[in-house]
């Protein structure tokens, strides 16, 4: 057991670090490179044209981009791209809670407007060629439903709602 926690002690041991991207050499020079390569197409334009003032913008936003992934703290690899840490430091979680957590809510939004449609048009005379051919309208309608879906799933589910009998599932 000793020689487990030993060997596994090691290995952590010789996984090299990741440094913070304002410090990260690869970072600044992936940052140099996305700059250069933007500013490069930035001349075949005239200055006031459409073309140009999108590429300006779009280099302002990079340097905002990278500008924000130092100030946060993100760890980059040797590739000079941040990484996401996965991992029981808390001083990571926001990496990767607050992404996952809005993906969930919004997955679930768009889940509870569409188990609402099919609930609305299930008493019709040919729901089949509703779900193929969509009431943009009723659909609609149903949107600000989604976002109070956790509440709305959770009063269902204590009702008895939310779960129907096998022998009320029916298939075309």
């Amino acid at each position: 057991m000793a020689a487990l926690a030993a060997s596994s002690t090691a290995a952590f041991a010789a996984k090299p670090r990741l440094p913070r991207a304002r410090l990260s050499v690869a970072f600044a020079k992936r940052e140099k490179n996305s700059i250069k390569k933007l500013t490069a197409s930035l001349n075949k334009y005239a200055p006031d044209s459409a073309p140009a003032l999108a590429i300006n913008a779009t280099i302002e936003k990079t340097k905002r981009r990278f500008e924000n992934y130092g100030k946060f703290g993100l760890l980059c690899g040797a590739d000079g791209l941040p990484h996401l840490i996965v991992s029981g430091d808390q001083r990571h979680w926001g990496e990767f809670i607050t992404p996952g957590l809005l993906f969930l809510y919004i997955a679930g939004w768009i889940g509870w407007v569409g188990r609402s449609y099919l609930i609305a048009i299930s008493g019709e005379k040919k729901p089949a060629m509703r779900e193929i051919i969509i009431d943009v309208e009723l659909a609609t309608r149903l949107l600000p439903r989604g976002f109070i879906w956790p509440v709305a799933a959770y009063r269902e589910l204590i009702n008895g709602d939310l779960v129907v009998d096998d022998k009320d599932i029916g298939y075309y």
